[in-house]
């Protein structure tokens, strides 16, 4: 047999090997020029692009909020400061796993699951590569805790910061506010581009009234970082506008004492200067501490402040409604004198109790054997109810509404402080509207007592006071003092006062007669007017909580303290030039005489007597 083998085709091969070559060469040729047109790109057409990339990996614009303004009260007593703090902050488009992240500084940190809810909220108003604050006013152990942790947490570092704070407590609460963190629904409002590199914002009193003022207005800055996003350097900045410090009209010293005037009693105590409007006390009590809200109240401090009966959170100054009881017999005296329906010596018999022609029921006298015969002065002294019974009835509701509005109760006061309420003074056309109903006289009668409908708040009895105490010159309330621009007039612009027609000889009468609540031998105040060296104008005012019955005796020792009558006073000094008038609510505390007016003695007195005036 003979051997195999197999012939090559040799003209085959060699056709292939070419092949071979030319495709190598001209897959070479290609990827070079591709090569060499990527190269062109990057250097030449594209070269802008990649650059600004590129310093933008190392370069990062941060926004730099302002400092917010510092408020003083009247004698430059700070009530609401910034104080340094440090907050772990984070940037999420250097985060690569978020939620492992916030998972491993929870742990580490012990932040609550509220501060994370909070993150997340701030985080979906936020761009990426803006820093959020997880968790603020951090402790020394927290800030050591993560330092030792800092390179396992790319994006995320601990910042110093400038954080609101209220020396002064529950005692501003409700007049200098406090700021809190931005909201939801406040981010849909606001200029983003105003807050930039900001977390909170003003939520209650002045310090939401005057929010814009205070707030001054962000920089920027260029920051070189490196690759873990740690600041190396500061390349360029435009630095923030401060906000603008304020000076307020309150005076520190009368405010706590007339908070602590109050003893174990709730109230509001509002004192005014009748030539300006300035507000110089202005108490809601209780107060609440407002520095927790800063940083973040937790679910169950908040709750326990709701659900206080004690109700810290409302702004009784400011929103509180009360009837004023007999507060506003001397309004309504000189209403009777300014219609001429009453003279100063025209008498009637206060025999205990009213009725109205051809009808049986009584309207009772706080006196229940009566007061005699009585004028205008005798009744405002000891006030009488049945002589405002008879002034009401003789006026009608029509008149009462007219001049009670132009002195301005059921009005908003207009201070500059956000949230206020208006008050009440009825009107025919009032219970038409809200209970479809028609007037009756003997809602006529109860008004004419401050009662029934009539309601007012703190502020608004304050203000109307120091109307009558400026002899029908009506001022606004005001808190803010000035604004601190320095190298201008820092005095603030006032609008001028309107006022009232009103005959001098009939507020002689009236004046004469609160006199004489206090000062004279029958006055329903004369405890607080004994060796005083100025004449004090005022008076008193019980209103119910709740209806008595017609047979029926109120008796203080039989029903609970939340059913005892609320105590008011207002009152104005010196009677001759005033220069404060007060207002005082107390809760339940029963007698104007005995319960308010002392605590309106001592804010007057404090004041007068003040070095600085």
């Amino acid at each position: 047999m003979s051997p195999s083998f197999t012939l090559k085709n040799s003209s085959f091969e060699q056709r292939l090997f070419v092949n071979r070559i030319i495709a190598t060469s001209i897959i070479l040729i290609l990827l070079s020029v591709g090569l060499v047109a990527r190269l062109v790109y990057l250097q030449i057409s594209g070269h802008q692009y990649y650059s600004t990339l590129s310093r933008n990996n190392q370069v990062t614009i941060q926004p730099l909020p302002p400092t917010r303004g510092i408020i003083y009260d009247r004698h430059g007593n700070i009530v609401a400061e910034n104080t340094p703090s440090y907050s772990i902050e984070l940037i999420p488009e250097q985060i690569i796993n978020l939620e492992k992240t916030l998972v491993e500084l929870q742990r580490l940190l012990e932040i609550s699951d509220e501060e994370i809810e909070r993150f997340h909220t701030i985080r979906r108003a936020k761009k990426p590569f803006e820093r959020i604050p997880l968790a603020i006013r951090l402790t020394e152990e927290q800030v050591s805790r993560f330092a030792i942790r800092r390179p396992s947490f790319p994006g995320v570092d601990i910042h110093a910061r400038l954080f609101r704070h209220y020396p002064y407590g529950s005692l501003t609460s409700h007049v200098v506010g406090y700021v809190g963190r931005i909201n939801e629904e406040e981010l849909t409002t606001i200029n983003s581009s105003h807050y930039r590199g900001t977390h909170h914002i003003g939520k209650t009193g002045i310090e939401k009234t005057y929010e814009k003022t205070l707030h001054g207005k962000p920089g920027w800055g260029e920051i070189e970082t490196n690759v873990q996003g740690r600041t190396l350097r500061v390349l360029n900045q435009n630095l923030p506008t401060p906000g603008t410090d304020l000076h307020l009209t309150i005076d520190m010293h009368l405010q706590e004492l007339a908070y602590n005037a109050f003893g174990n009693f709730n109230g509001a105590a509002i004192a005014i200067d009748p030539d300006t409007g300035a507000v110089l006390v202005f108490v809601s009590k209780p107060g609440f501490d407002p520095n927790p809200f800063v940083s973040g109240i937790s679910q169950k401090q908040y709750k326990a402040l709701q659900e206080s009966p004690d109700r810290p959170l409302f702004n009784r100054a400011l929103r509180g409604q009360y009837p004023p009881g007999s507060t506003l017999k001397p309004f309504y005296g000189l209403a009777g004198l300014e219609y001429s329906a009453i003279s100063p010596g025209k008498k009637v018999n206060c025999p205990g109790f009213y009725q109205l022609p051809n009808l049986s029921h009584r309207y009772r006298d706080w006196k229940r054997q009566g007061h005699g015969i009585i004028n205008l002065t005798d009744a405002i002294t000891q006030s009488c109810d049945v002589y405002f019974y008879t002034l009401a009835n003789t006026l009608g509701i029509d008149k009462m509404y007219t001049f009670m509005h132009q002195f301005g109760f059921g009005e908003l006061t207009g201070i500059d402080i956000i949230g206020e309420k208006s008050g009440l003074f009825p009107s025919r056309k009032w219970k038409r509207d809200h209970f479809d109903q028609v007037w009756f006289p003997g809602e006529t009668l109860i008004s004419g007592i401050g009662q029934g409908f009539v309601q007012t708040t703190p502020l608004q009895l304050a203000w109307t006071t120091a109307t009558l105490a400026g002899r029908g010159e009506i001022v606004r309330p005001h808190v803010l003092n000035y604004e601190d621009h320095p190298g201008q007039n820092t005095n603030a612009i006032r609008p001028k006062p309107l006022v009232l027609p009103l005959n001098p000889i009939h507020l002689d009468t009236v004046i004469d007669a609160m006199i004489n609540v206090v000062h004279g031998e029958h006055g329903t105040a004369r405890d607080i007017g004994k060796d005083t060296p100025y004449k004090i104008a005022g008076k008193t005012g019980t209103a119910q909580v709740f209806t008595i019955k017609q047979e029926e005796k109120y008796d203080e020792n039989k029903v609970t303290q939340k059913l005892r009558d609320h105590a008011l006073f207002i009152a104005f000094a010196p009677a001759s030039k005033p220069r404060i008038a007060v207002a005082i609510v107390v809760e339940n505390g029963g007698h104007g005489g005995s319960i308010a007016a002392p605590i309106a003695k001592s804010i007057v007195a404090a004041y007068l007597q003040s070095d600085q005036h």
